[in-house]
Formats: C-alpha cells, structure tokens, sequence
C-alpha cells in the first residue's frame, strides 16, 4: 500500500484552465472511475490552495502495488487529463511530497481496499 500526499503549483494564468480541469474531472467520474482500476487506486483526490495568489494542486492517493501509470494509459480521459497537467503544472516547481506520519484506517476498511 503506498499512500501519498504531493502538492504542486499551478502555472501563473492557468488558473481557470484548472477550473476547467477539475470539472472535467467531476463531470466525467464515471470514467475517470474506470481508469483508477488499471492503476491500482484505491483512493485519489485533488485539493487546492491559494497562498500569496500562488494556487497549488494536492493529490492525496492510497493505491497498490504494480498499478499501470497514467502516463501509459491509453483511456480518453487518462489523455485529456494529462493535456491540462501539461498545460497548468508548473513543471519548474519541485513536487512536494508531504511526509506520512500516521496512517489511521479501520482494519475493516483496509482489508476491503485490498
């Protein structure tokens, strides 16, 4: 199980294209749904922060070992989804990824994930 939380800044501007994306995203969970199988996610989401009219983008992730990575996906919406992380991920800004401390799920919820 590898349990993630990584923030990453949007691209100065590409603040509504983030709008745009992340309604994407939620109009068309049913298929993003399916994608998630391949990849082994259990649990993926996105939260957003403004700090000094800087946005950021949060991916909190609970996913299995040997899932297929997005990047290989040949799913549509895997491939839309990339387009706008081209277009709105300062990719000049170094990943953060927060540290885990403590992991608190219920062992009926966790035999269930996997």
């Amino acid at each position: 199980m590898i349990i993630e939380l990584t923030r990453f800044r949007v691209k100065e501007g590409k603040e509504h294209r983030v709008d745009e994306w992340l309604e994407f995203l939620n109009e068309y969970m049913e298929d993003v749904l399916l994608t998630l199988e391949d990849e082994k996610m259990y649990v993926e989401n996105i939260f957003r922060e403004t700090v000094d009219s800087v946005d950021y983008l949060y991916w909190y992730s609970i996913e299995g070992e040997g899932g297929q990575d997005v990047e290989n996906s040949e799913h549509w919406v895997d491939q839309k989804h990339l387009k706008y992380w081209k277009e709105c991920i300062d990719e000049s800004y170094e990943p953060v990824d927060l540290v885990l401390e403590v992991t608190m799920i219920p062992k009926r919820i966790r035999e269930n994930l996997f």
